[in-house]
C-alpha cells in the first residue's frame, strides 16, 4: 500500500511542468517581435517624419504626435486628436481645446507595439516619430529603472521603424530637447 500511493503522486507530480525563466524570457520575446511585426505593417501608412514640422517644438501642449512619459513600472501614451469640424464657425479652439481633444492611456512595456499602431492616422501630423521622455516625478531611487525602460521604450520604437525625439533636460528630467 506504501508502494502504490508514493507511486500515485510521483505520477501525480509528473503533470504539466512549469517553464523556466529562460523559456518564460524566449516565450515573451517571441510575443514581442511578433506585436512588433504587426505593429509595424500598420505603422507603413504614416509618412516619413518631417523634421521641420517638430524640431522647434519644445513643451508637451504643443507637441501634437504620440508623446510617451516613460515610469518605473507603466508608460503614460499621450494622444491629441485634432479639432474634427465641418462648421467654420466652431473652427476656433475656445470650444474645441488640446485638454478636450487629448487622451492619456497607462499601458505596460509588452504592450507598446499594439498602442502605438492603434493611434490614428490623422494623429501623427509630423509624421512617424514619438516623443519619449523621463517620468517628471520619479523618484530619485527609480531614475535607474525607468531610464533602462527609456532605452528600452526607444529600442522598441525604433524596431517599428518610428522615429524617437528623446526629451531630457540638463539634469536628465524635463522637456527641452
Amino acid at each position: 500500500m506504501l508502494c502504490a500511493s508514493g507511486c500515485r503522486r510521483s505520477a501525480q507530480s509528473s503533470g504539466p511542468q512549469q517553464p523556466t525563466p529562460r523559456q518564460l524570457q524566449q516565450q515573451q520575446a517571441r510575443a514581442l517581435a511578433k506585436s512588433e511585426a504587426t505593429a509595424r505593417v500598420s505603422l507603413e501608412g504614416i509618412p516619413p517624419p518631417s523634421k521641420h514640422l517638430y524640431v522647434n517644438v519644445h513643451s508637451t501642449a504643443a507637441w501634437q504626435n504620440p508623446f510617451l512619459t516613460v515610469h518605473r513600472d507603466t508608460l503614460t501614451l499621450r494622444v491629441i486628436f485634432p479639432q474634427q469640424t465641418s462648421n467654420a464657425l466652431d473652427a476656433g479652439t475656445l470650444l474645441h481645446p488640446a485638454a478636450a481633444r487629448r487622451q492619456e492611456l497607462e499601458i505596460r512595456m509588452s504592450d507598446l507595439p499594439e498602442a502605438l499602431a492603434a493611434v490614428p492616422d490623422f494623429s501623427w501630423p509630423y509624421g512617424r516619430v514619438v516623443a519619449i521622455e523621463e517620468s517628471p516625478t520619479a523618484s530619485r531611487q527609480d531614475r535607474v529603472q525607468v531610464r533602462r525602460n527609456v532605452e528600452q521604450a526607444i529600442r522598441i520604437v525604433n524596431d517599428l521603424d518610428v522615429v524617437v525625439d528623446e526629451w531630457t533636460a540638463p539634469n536628465g528630467n524635463g522637456l527641452l530637447h
